[in-house]
C-alpha cells in the first residue's frame, strides 16, 4: 500500500509540474502573439518598398510576412494559376500570375479573387493587362502541400493553396529565378473587370490566456488531489491500482 501511495504521489506531482509548464508555455505564446500583431501593424502602416531580390530571398521568413511591397514588371497571363478560395464574396479562386521583373526574376502575384463565373481567363480578357505594370501589395509566405485534406494536383491544374514552388515548377519557371514568396495585390492594383485585390484577411486568434487558465485550473485540481492524499490516513485509504 505504501509503495502504491508513493507511486500515485509521483504521478500526481509529475502531472502538476507538467500542467504548470503548459500554462507557462501558453503565456509565452500570448506574448509572442502580441509581438507578432504589433509587428504586422507596423508593416501595414509603412510605405511600400521594392520587392526583395535574389540576394535577400534566403533571409525571408515569418517576420517579413505582410510587409508592403512594390513590384514592377510584365505579367505573363498565359501562365496564371487559379487556387481555390472562399471569401466574403463567395466561392471562387485566387488568380496567381507570374510577373517577370526587369532584372529577369519571377514573382507570383495574387492579382485577387474571381468568382466561379470568371475562372476562365477568356471571361476577363480585357483585364489581362499587357506591358509594364506596377503592383503594390503584401508579402505572403508560400503555402506548400495544399489545403486541409486537399492536396494540390499540378498535373490536373487543381490548386488548393498558393504553393509558390509547385506552381512555378508546373508553369516551367526557372526555380533559381523565382521568389520564394508571393505578393497579395492590394485594391489599388486591381483592374476593372479583373481579379479583385485587397481582400487579404489578417486575423490572429489569441486564445492563449484561456488555454493558460485552463492548464492552471487543472494543475490546481491536481494540487488539491495531492493535498487530500497527504491528509488521508495510509491504513484507511483505498488507492486505485497503478
Amino acid at each position: 500500500m505504501k509503495r502504491r501511495r508513493l507511486a500515485l504521489m509521483a504521478v500526481l506531482a509529475a502531472a502538476f509540474v507538467g500542467l504548470l509548464l503548459l500554462g507557462n508555455w501558453q503565456l509565452a505564446r500570448r506574448e509572442w502573439k502580441r509581438a507578432l500583431v504589433e509587428q504586422v501593424a507596423q508593416h501595414l502602416a509603412a510605405s511600400p518598398v521594392p520587392v526583395p531580390g535574389p540576394g535577400q530571398w534566403q533571409a525571408i521568413g515569418r517576420d517579413d510576412a505582410y510587409r508592403r511591397l512594390r513590384a514592377e514588371g510584365v505579367f505573363h497571363h498565359d501562365l496564371e494559376a487559379c487556387t481555390q478560395a472562399v471569401t466574403e464574396r463567395g466561392p471562387g479562386c485566387w488568380v496567381l500570375t507570374p510577373l517577370q521583373t526587369d532584372a529577369g526574376d519571377w514573382l507570383l502575384v495574387n492579382r485577387g479573387f474571381v468568382d466561379e463565373g470568371h475562372r476562365d481567363p477568356a471571361s476577363r480578357a480585357a483585364a489581362q493587362v499587357a506591358g509594364p505594370v506596377t503592383v503594390t501589395g503584401l508579402l505572403r509566405l508560400s503555402e506548400p502541400n495544399g489545403g486541409f485534406l486537399r492536396h494540390n494536383d499540378p498535373a490536373g491544374n487543381r490548386w488548393h493553396s498558393r504553393d509558390v514552388a509547385a506552381i512555378a515548377a508546373a508553369r516551367g519557371l526557372p526555380p533559381d529565378r523565382v521568389a520564394p514568396y508571393f505578393l497579395d495585390a492590394d485594391a489599388e492594383s486591381s483592374v476593372p473587370g479583373g481579379p479583385a485585390g485587397g481582400l487579404t484577411v489578417i486575423r490572429f486568434a489569441d486564445n492563449h490566456l484561456v488555454y493558460a487558465l485552463t492548464w492552471y485550473g487543472l494543475a490546481l485540481m491536481v494540487l488539491v488531489a495531492i493535498w487530500m492524499l497527504l491528509r488521508m490516513p495510509a491504513g484507511k485509504s483505498k488507492l486505485p491500482a497503478l
